[in-house]
Formats: C-alpha cells, structure tokens, sequence
C-alpha cells in the first residue's frame, strides 16, 4: 500500500475512533508508518487531511447505505431499510455517529473548508430522501427523522428512537 493511501487509511479509524482534535499528525505518522516527510507531501496540513478523511467517509458511507437499501424497490421498505442502516452502522461502529457531526463540534466555525464538505454530505443526504420520496415536505421530515436517531442514538447508545421513527414513518408514508 503506498503511503498516501495508509495514512488516509489510519485517518479513517483514528479520526472516527478518536476525533479530530484528540488525533495528533505525529500519531498518524507513526501509525501509518511513513516519514514525515512523506506525510507533508501529501497533506499540506491537519485540515487537508481533515478534508480527504471526510471525502473518504462520504463515499464509503453512501456506498453501504446503497448497498443496505439497494434491494428494495417499494418507496416506504426503502426508507424503512435506511433506518435499518443506521442500527447496522451503530453495531457495526459502536455507535460512535456520524463523523461529519462528531468533526462539525470540534472545528473553528469560520472554518469553511472542512465546514464546507460536511454541508455537502448532509446536502447529499436530503437528496437522497427527496430522490426516493419524490416529494419535498415529507422527504425533509424524513431527513430530519434520520438526522435526529443518528445523535440520540449515539448519546444514549440506543436504537430506541430508530425503532421509534420507524413506526412514524410507517402512518407518514
């Protein structure tokens, strides 16, 4: 593996384990076993790194939650699947929640580089609602819903209000 690719690779986990500001550039040096100087010739810095973690987990994310909903073709099973989706991550992640939330409280907030990639992906994420619903309103509800069992399940380390939203969806849909 080239050193770009273990260092975004040891960026991934130690920045969704971690968090950004508690994971040094030093530790990721280290941890990914390539040379300082090899580092700053691929990142000019923490933020930029920052930026490639997050393009990174933007992609790996959308692609296992098409990959989770992918068989259903019913409108309502689909959005049921994706709230499905998220019980599968918090399993699967120990219900660390979202990365892009987790790094938005702990940047500068004139910090627009990294701010703007986390709008982008949560953009992203109501366009994939207002794709599948075909309809603005509910599909905002629904964003809204997801967004919501996301953080409560992370602070309570519960999927309560997963399963809860999943009963609403089923008289809004």
């Amino acid at each position: 593996m080239l050193p770009k690719e273990r260092i975004l690779e040891k960026t991934f986990t130690l920045f969704h384990t971690q968090g950004y500001n508690a994971t040094g550039i030093n530790q990721i040096i280290e941890e990914a076993k390539v040379a300082k100087a090899s580092f700053y010739q691929h990142f000019k810095s923490k933020e930029d790194l920052c930026v490639a973690f997050l393009d990174k987990r933007h992609f790996f994310w959308f692609e296992e939650l098409q990959k989770f909903t992918s068989k259903e073709e019913d409108t309502k099973l689909k959005i049921l699947a994706s709230f499905e989706f998220l019980i599968y991550m918090n399993k699967k992640e120990n219900f660390r929640g979202c990365s892009f939330l987790n790094i938005l409280s702990e940047i500068q907030s004139d910090n627009v580089k990294i701010l703007d990639v986390i709008q982008n992906h949560k953009a992203d994420l109501r366009v994939y609602f207002k794709d599948i619903l075909q309809d603005d309103f509910l599909s905002d509800h629904i964003y809204l819903l997801f967004e919501s069992c996301i953080i409560e399940s992370q602070l309570f380390k519960s999927n309560e209000l997963i399963e809860k939203s999943k009963k609403i969806i089923q008289t809004l849909i």
